[in-house]
C-alpha cells in the first residue's frame, strides 16, 4: 500500500496506525524522538531529540522501570530500541535483548561523538550573544 501524508490528519486510530506502519524510513526515524532529562532540557533548550546508538537512557514504563542503560541497537522499521543489559532468557536458554518503545524511554546522556549530531543540536538554539 502506498503511503500518504494526509493520513496523519485523521482522528481515526486505524488510520493513525496505518500512517506509522507504512511511513518511509526517513519519517519513521523522526517518530523515534525521546524526551530529555531535566538537566539536558535546560542545557540544550529543547524537550526531545531523536535516539542514537550509544545514548544512555532511563526506562519509564514496564518491568524494567527505573533502570538505566546504553542503547545497543535501534530498529527503525519496527520502531523498537534495544538496551544493553536488558535481556530475557528464551526456553532454549539463549539470552535475547528486550525491545522497548521509544515513548517509554528518557535520555539521560547524549552520545555526541558524531559531529553532525552535535552541530544539529547546537543549531536548534544557538548561543546568545551580547
Amino acid at each position: 500500500m502506498k503511503w500518504s501524508s494526509s493520513w496523519k490528519a485523521s482522528k481515526n486510530p486505524s488510520k493513525q496506525r496505518k500512517y506509522k506502519v507504512n511511513a518511509p524510513l526517513h519519517l519513521k526515524q523522526k517518530l523515534l524522538g525521546v524526551h530529555l532529562s531535566k538537566e539536558l532540557r535546560e542545557k540544550y533548550k529543547t524537550r526531545s531529540i531523536e535516539l542514537r546508538k550509544g545514548d544512555k537512557v532511563k526506562i519509564l514504563k514496564g518491568n524494567h522501570k527505573g533502570k538505566l542503560g546504553k542503547i545497543s541497537r535501534i530498529r527503525i522499521t519496527t520502531q523498537k530500541v534495544y538496551i544493553e543489559g536488558m535481556d530475557t532468557v528464551r526456553k532454549d536458554g539463549n539470552k535475547v535483548l528486550v525491545p522497548f518503545k521509544a515513548s517509554n524511554l528518557m535520555i539521560t546522556e547524549l552520545e555526541l561523538s558524531d559531529k553532525k549530531r552535535k552541530t544539529k543540536i547546537e543549531k536548534m538554539h544557538p548561543k546568545e550573544t551580547k
